[in-house]
């Protein structure tokens, strides 16, 4: 691999400044890059087993060239990991392998690990370093960025976890080539929701190049790199979500309520699939509130569909809590603020903006006329 084929999207914060290294290769040099931020150190490498089988290999064999030495922790496949009981392993292998607070925990796969992995080195020895290497399109273009961390509990999602930047993010481009197809169109999901939030050429160039993004070659890396950006700049001026970071959130309120109804099933809906639908159906009621036209709504889910997304409640396998307890799992989640309800809602493509307030009787009103289409 040539230097010139990575591209580094830096993100300023100050004396937690870290680099986003994306380009083919960078497991092989994981090391080389690691040593020269971070001397000295050994590695905690958490991973799930399906990520463990694909690329451990090639990043160990990357971290001994560069004389770090690692110690791998594995966790289960899937959303349930996000779970105290796995975090409690992750933390006392961790503590086992006498790592101390100036070592790294290293997260190696998709969001998930990243999540978890970034709690761990959140809270042991009061805070470690962390390095991210994501290995799913979802992770590179958004839960590796930003130093979001965090577990499920039964009341919802990611409503357990501590602010912890990592020190660096290595997203090999060269990894999403074992993803399957399903992982790949669900990172998707979230690489659209930039173009939704504020960058409508974004979204429009996503329309005419989304099957190049798809096979593979510059324009993935393209959609990748303008995602980071996007991340990293709304990142640089609201790291705590504060105000404007929680644009972000766009698809994701009533998209992790309908993780939370499906019990995290992978087999019925993986968290970008839930973005997906979270995101049309955003669109749908700023329709309904007068905000938006109908056809923006139109627009997003013709697109999503066509890459092969769910966009509708019917589409997930199985069936769905009434409408009242849905409301009820989007009243727990992290973006309600004293008891009111926030959405992140629009006035057209690339319009998005932060409602707070949103009456419950009209989110209910709208989550039954859903159901009952």
């Amino acid at each position: 691999m040539n230097a010139e084929d990575v591209v580094t999207v830096p993100v300023g914060l100050g004396e937690r400044a870290y680099d986003i290294l994306i380009g083919p290769g960078l497991l092989s040099r994981a090391g080389r890059e690691i040593a020269a931020r971070l001397s000295g150190i050994r590695v905690a490498v958490v991973t799930d087993e399906n990520v463990f089988a694909a690329h451990l290999d090639t990043l160990r064999s990357g971290l001994d060239s560069a004389g770090i030495e690692s110690t791998v922790v594995t966790v289960a496949a899937g959303e349930r990991s996000k779970s105290f009981e796995t975090l409690q392993d992750v933390v006392n292998s961790v503590l086992a392998a006498r790592l101390e607070r100036q070592d790294a925990v290293l997260a190696l796969g998709g969001g998930v690990v990243g999540d978890l992995a970034g709690f761990a080195a959140g809270i042991v020895r009061r805070g470690m370093n962390f390095v991210q290497v994501p290995t799913s399109l979802l992770a590179q273009v958004d839960s590796s960025v930003g130093g979001k961390t965090g577990i499920n509990t039964a009341q919802g999602k990611n409503l357990v976890g501590v602010f912890h930047q990592p020190r660096l993010v290595l997203a090999d481009t060269g990894t999403l080539d074992t993803l399957p197809p399903r992982e790949f169109r669900a990172g998707y999901a979230e690489v659209a929701k930039y173009g939704l939030i504020d960058q409508p050429d974004f979204f429009a160039w996503l329309e005419a190049n989304w099957q190049s993004v798809f096979s593979g070659g510059p324009a993935r890396a393209e959609a990748i790199a303008r995602s980071c950006r996007a991340k990293a700049e709304i990142v640089e001026r609201d790291e705590h979500e504060a105000g404007e970071r929680a644009l972000l959130n766009l698809g994701h309120t009533f998209g992790h309520a309908l993780e939370a109804a499906t019990a995290y099933d992978s087999a019925r809906l993986v968290h970008g699939e839930g973005v997906a639908i979270g995101m049309v159906l955003a669109h749908r009621f700023s329709a309904r509130m007068n905000l938006a036209s109908p056809d923006d709504a139109e627009r997003v889910e013709a697109h999503l569909r066509a890459v092969g997304l769910p966009t509708r409640l019917e589409d997930i396998p199985g069936d769905l809590p009434d409408a009242e307890a849905l409301l009820s799992y989007i009243a727990q989640d992290k973006k309600v603020s004293r008891g009111a309800l926030t959405f992140i809602l629009t006035r057209g493509v690339g319009q998005s903006f932060i409602a707070r307030d949103v009456p419950g009787s009209e989110v209910l009103a709208f989550l039954k006329e859903c159901q009952a289409q």
